[in-house]
C-alpha cells in the first residue's frame, strides 16, 4: 500500500541568532507528517435479494408497491365451497317460500266468496250461512276453526263444527248439531232438548217428533231428575228412541220409560247405561208371542235381565 506520507519544509528556528553546531540560521530542515482521511459515511444497507414462495428460483422479493399479480393466492376449500352454496341456496329458498306464503295470506284472489254447509237438521244451511257472513271477502288462509266457532256460538243447535279451504274462493263448513233425545212441555209448546237440557227447538204438534215426552218437565222435577232422565234416554240407540213415548223418574234411581205400545222399561239409575242399552235393544228384537206378551222390560240390572 502506498504511504500517505509527504514531505513538507518549514525554516528551523535559530534562537539567539546563534550558528551553533546542529543547525545554522540559514538552513532548511526537512520534516515528515501524514493526514488521517475522514471516515466514510455509512450508507444504508441494501436490501437482500431472495426467492418469493412459488416463484422460482432468481426471482427477487416484491417490494412495497408491486403488483399484485405476483401475489400468491391459495384455492378455497371444496368442502367450504361447496357448503356456502348450499347456505346461498337455502337462504334464497327460504325467501322465496316466505314470499309466496305471505302473497296467499294475504291475496284478495284466495279472499271468501262462497260458503257451503253440511251436516244441518235442526237449522238450514242459510242460517248457518248467515250467520257466517262477515267471512266473507277475508282470506281463506286467515281463516280457522276457532273463527268459524265463535261466529255459530249463537246458534244453540250446533255443538261444534269444522271448516275446509277449498280455493280459490270457496270454504266448506261441517255443522255438528246437538242431538234431541226428548220433548219437554212448556205451556202449550213442546220444546226439544238434548241430554243436557239444552233447547234446541219447539213444536206445537209432539207426535209430529219421534221423541219422548219427559214427565213434569226440567222446571218441574228438578235439575237432577231431569238430567238423570236424559241421560238415560241420551243412550239408547235412535230405532229405541223412536219407539218410546214418555219418560219420568220418582227419583235418580228409577228411571221409567213407556213405549208406544203402552210396554214398561224399568231403567233404574243412570249407571252403566250402554250396557242397559244394549240389553233393552236385544229383548226388543225377540218376536213377541201372542200368548205371553211382555209388558215389562227390567233392565236394571242388566246382566239378568227380567221380562215379565
Amino acid at each position: 500500500m502506498a504511504s500517505t506520507r509527504r514531505p513538507t519544509y518549514r525554516p528551523a528556528s535559530n534562537p539567539g541568532g546563534n550558528g551553533g553546531t546542529g543547525g545554522s540560521g540559514g538552513d532548511d530542515v526537512i520534516s515528515a507528517s501524514r493526514s488521517i482521511p475522514e471516515p466514510a459515511r455509512q450508507q444504508p444497507p441494501k436490501p437482500k435479494q431472495g426467492l418469493v414462495a412459488g416463484r422460482g428460483k432468481g426471482k427477487k422479493a416484491e417490494q412495497p408497491g408491486a403488483s399484485p399479480a405476483n401475489v400468491l393466492v391459495f384455492p378455497e376449500p371444496k368442502g367450504k365451497r361447496r357448503k356456502r352454496k348450499v347456505l346461498t341456496a337455502a337462504a334464497t329458498l327460504v325467501a322465496v317460500v316466505a314470499g309466496l306464503l305471505a302473497a296467499a295470506v294475504y291475496s284478495p284472489v284466495l279472499a271468501v266468496d262462497t260458503i257451503s254447509v253440511t251436516g244441518t237438521r235442526l237449522l238450514t244451511p242459510a242460517q248457518v250461512q248467515a250467520a257466517l257472513e262477515p267471512l266473507k271477502g277475508k282470506p281463506l288462509p286467515q281463516i280457522s276453526d276457532d273463527e268459524v266457532g265463535r261466529l255459530l256460538e249463537p246458534l244453540v243447535q250446533v255443538k261444534s263444527s269444522s271448516a275446509e279451504a277449498r280455493p280459490p274462493s270457496g270454504l266448506a263448513v261441517e255443522v255438528r248439531e246437538r242431538v234431541p233425545v226428548a220433548l219437554v212441555k212448556q205451556g202449550e209448546q213442546y220444546e226439544l232438548v238434548d241430554v243436557e237440557g239444552v233447547r234446541l227447538a219447539a213444536t206445537e204438534d209432539p207426535a209430529s217428533v219421534s221423541l219422548p215426552v219427559i214427565d213434569g218437565g226440567a222446571g218441574t222435577i228438578g235439575k237432577d231428575l231431569f238430567h238423570a232422565t236424559a241421560a238415560v234416554l241420551g243412550a239408547l240407540p235412535a230405532d229405541v228412541l223412536a219407539r218410546l213415548s214418555n219418560a219420568s223418574a220418582a227419583s235418580v234411581d228409577a228411571v221409567e220409560l213407556k213405549l208406544v205400545d203402552g210396554q214398561t222399561i224399568i231403567w233404574g239409575n243412570a249407571g252403566e247405561k250402554e250396557l242397559k242399552a244394549k240389553v233393552l235393544e236385544a229383548l226388543l228384537k225377540v218376536p213377541a208371542d201372542p200368548k205371553n206378551p211382555v209388558k215389562v222390560y227390567d233392565v236394571s240390572v242388566p246382566r239378568h235381565p227380567v221380562t215379565r
